[in-house]
C-alpha cells in the first residue's frame, strides 16, 4: 500500500485543508504524490505530475494552435489555451501604430500554426485563460533551435530566463530560453542577446527560415540540450549556472559533441556535478 502523508488536525486550532487533500477520520490526508507546502495554517499538497500553473508576468513558451479574429490560441502546457491579441503583438518593422483590418488579413504572415514563440504572461481573461503579450523584442517567434519539453516544478524562478552560453560552446554559442511553463528552447547564439531588445533587427521578428548552422553549431545545441534532458530526468531543477557546468563537464570527460546521450553518462553527470551543489 502507498505511503499517505497524515496530519492530525490539532486541537483547538484552526487547520485549512488546501489543494491535494482531503479530510478522514480527524486527519489532512494527500490525495496526490507530491511535496507538503505549508503556509501559516494552510496545508496543501503540490503534485509531482501537474500541468501550469500561470502567475502574471511569467515567461512562457508556446505553440500556435489556432489563428481566429483579431487573436492566436497558444498551446503553453497549461489547463487551456492562452490567447495572444492582436494588440498585444509588435508589427513588423516596430511600427507603432494602431492595428487595422488590414493588420487582421496578415496574421497568419506573423504567426501561423505550429509556430513557436516566447512571449510574457500579460493578465487572465474570466475563464481563467491567459493573455499573453510580445511587445517586446526580446519576445517573438523562435527559430534556429530544439523545443524541450519539462514538468514546469522543474524551472526555477530566475533573474533571467534567457541564457547565453559564449564560445567556446559552439563557434557563435548556445541560447536558453527557460519558460516557466515547462518548455525550453535551446538554439543557436544570436550576435545580441535578447535581453538587449532594443538593439535587435526587428524586421527579422517574423521570419520563418533558419539561419545557416554548421555542424559544431549543432553539435552544441544538441549537447546543452543532452545537459538539460539528462538533469531532468533525475528530477534536478535548472539554472543557467548548472547548465554552463554541465556543458563544461561534458568537455571535460570527452563526451563526443553531439553524440546521443545514455542514462550512464546522466547518472555521472547528477552524481559528479549536481548533488556536489
Amino acid at each position: 500500500m502507498p505511503a499517505r502523508l497524515a496530519v492530525p488536525l490539532p486541537t483547538g486550532k484552526l487547520t485549512n485543508r488546501g489543494h491535494g487533500t482531503y479530510v478522514e477520520n480527524d486527519t489532512i490526508t494527500s490525495s496526490v504524490a507530491g511535496t507538503l507546502e505549508r503556509v501559516n495554517k494552510l496545508i496543501s499538497v503540490r503534485p509531482l505530475s501537474t500541468r501550469y500553473v500561470p502567475e502574471v508576468g511569467d515567461l512562457v513558451i508556446g505553440r500556435i494552435v489556432e489563428v481566429a479574429g483579431q487573436r492566436w490560441k497558444v498551446e503553453a502546457n497549461a489547463r487551456q489555451d492562452a490567447v495572444l491579441m492582436l494588440s498585444s503583438v509588435n508589427l513588423p518593422g516596430g511600427v507603432q501604430r494602431r492595428k487595422v483590418e488590414s493588420d487582421s488579413l496578415k496574421m497568419r504572415e506573423f504567426l501561423a500554426e505550429g509556430d513557436l514563440l516566447v512571449a510574457e504572461v500579460q493578465a487572465f481573461f474570466s475563464d481563467g485563460a491567459m493573455s499573453l503579450h510580445t511587445r517586446s523584442l526580446k519576445y517573438g517567434k523562435l527559430r534556429n533551435g530544439m523545443l524541450l519539453s519539462l514538468s514546469p516544478r522543474l524551472i526555477r524562478r530566475l533573474k533571467s530566463h534567457f541564457v547565453h552560453l559564449p564560445a567556446p560552446c559552439g563557434p557563435h554559442g548556445v541560447d536558453v530560453i527557460l519558460g516557466l511553463n515547462g518548455y525550453v528552447w535551446v538554439s543557436l547564439g544570436s550576435k545580441q542577446s535578447r535581453e538587449g531588445a532594443e538593439g535587435l533587427e526587428s524586421e527579422g521578428v517574423y521570419r520563418n527560415d533558419n539561419d545557416e548552422m554548421d555542424a559544431e553549431d549543432r553539435a552544441a545545441i544538441t549537447d546543452v540540450a543532452n545537459v538539460i534532458s539528462m538533469l531532468a530526468a533525475h528530477d534536478v531543477p535548472l539554472s543557467d549556472t548548472l547548465i554552463a557546468e554541465g556543458y563544461a563537464w561534458l568537455r571535460e570527460v570527452g563526451v563526443t559533441p553531439g553524440s546521443p546521450a545514455s542514462k550512464e553518462l546522466g547518472d555521472r553527470l547528477v552524481r559528479e556535478l549536481a548533488l556536489t551543489e
